[in-house]
């Protein structure tokens, strides 16, 4: 899973990506044209305690994959220019972190020249749309004259979907909230659209601030969001400040300053929801890992991300929940409390699962 962190100039993009990825980047290389890449630990309170319990050879976290997206450039008028080169390089997320500017700086103005949150979210959702209308107008004549030629029944069932998502664009809102069913997305996904992409929008407060964070989110949740695009509150200056203490003193700050969870765990949270994530178990003393899969996805299915061989030579899962494993302490008592179960191929895994495939 790739995530892109896109923002206006001086946002605080730069600064969230060095935050959550622990990557220190040289001032130079922010203004190069080239992505900072990275990836990260997903964080899970249940693979640490397994790994506290079994004492594996090694501790595998779940990652994803954070993009620093760049090449947004300063126009001759001083506002933002949205270049292909940019909007190129955002096609190729799973999911994209908006970072929206509320803080104040005089000595780094804002490109637009104020301070305006509706404006800066709605400026880059106006480029999305735009470019996604021009993606499909194309498309669709494309089509339509393919259609009269060849009567093929792939590019008949293609057409209504693109003319339906045209007509949605066209209204200016964005393809992500539209409720598409699973068909209409798969047909979508060849054409990489920007306005399909599930937003994560991240308002970047100062530290004098912090109370008033709760307004701005319910502004949000009135005017811009739906069921894939959610928000989230970080304080950069602060929070990178913190990833540069030890575990314990970065604590005591977050105390201090009354944040209660961090941009990472905030962004992983909200990103897992965003795109239907969830993740699975399996322990022993040679290894204790954590593994990402789409919510609904069956037993055989989640033993094909261990390896593709599971998936073809899949027999059983042997299966435990987290809570349940806790609770009795071992795969023993769990067996002798009939909590360590046997499932079949169909069995839809749930989120901390702890599973066994059994395989020829």
């Amino acid at each position: 899973m790739q995530i892109g962190i896109v923002g206006l100039p001086f946002t605080g993009k730069s600064t969230l990506f060095q935050t959550i990825t622990k990557t220190l980047l040289d001032p130079n290389e922010l203004s190069k044209s080239e992505a900072h890449q990275a990836m990260i630990k997903v964080p899970d309170a249940r693979l640490d305690k397994l790994t506290e319990m079994f004492v594996p050879k090694k501790k595998v976290n779940a990652t994803i994959e954070v993009v620093d997206v760049v090449g947004l450039q300063k126009g001759d008028s001083g506002s933002t220019q949205f270049t292909g080169n940019f909007l190129g390089k955002v096609k190729t997320n799973d999911a994209l972190v908006q970072v929206v500017r509320l803080f104040e700086n005089e000595t780094v103005p804002h490109p637009d020249g104020s301070i305006n949150m509706m404006r800066d979210i709605n400026s880059f959702e106006t480029e999305f749309i735009l470019s996604d209308l021009a993606i499909l107008e194309k498309r669709l004549e494309t089509i339509k004259k393919q259609i009269l030629k060849t009567q093929d029944e792939n590019l008949k069932r293609e057409l209504p979907v693109l003319e339906k998502c045209y007509e949605i664009l066209q209204t200016e809102k964005p393809l992500r909230d539209a409720n598409l069913n699973k068909d209409e997305l798969h047909i979508l996904k060849t054409y990489q659209l920007l306005s399909v992409k599930p937003m994560l929008i991240a308002l970047n407060f100062g530290e004098s601030q912090i109370k008033d964070t709760g307004k701005y989110l319910e502004e949000l949740v009135k005017n811009k969001l739906g069921p894939n695009t959610k928000a989230l509150s970080f304080f950069g200056q602060i929070e990178k400040e913190m990833a540069d203490l030890p575990e314990e003193d970065a604590s005591v700050f977050m105390s201090d300053y009354g944040i209660t969870e961090s941009a990472l765990d905030k962004l992983i949270r909200e990103a897992y929801d965003l795109l239907g994530l969830q993740s699975f178990l399996t322990a022993g003393e040679d290894e204790c890992r954590a593994w990402t899969i789409k919510k609904g996805m069956t037993a055989q299915e989640a033993a094909g991300e261990i390896h593709t061989d599971f998936f073809k030579k899949f027999i059983r899962a042997e299966v435990v929940s987290y809570d349940d494993f806790i609770e009795t302490g071992s795969f023993a008592k769990a067996k002798e409390l009939g909590k360590w179960r046997l499932e079949g191929k169909e069995y839809i895994v749930k989120d901390g699962d702890i599973i066994s495939v059994r395989h020829s």
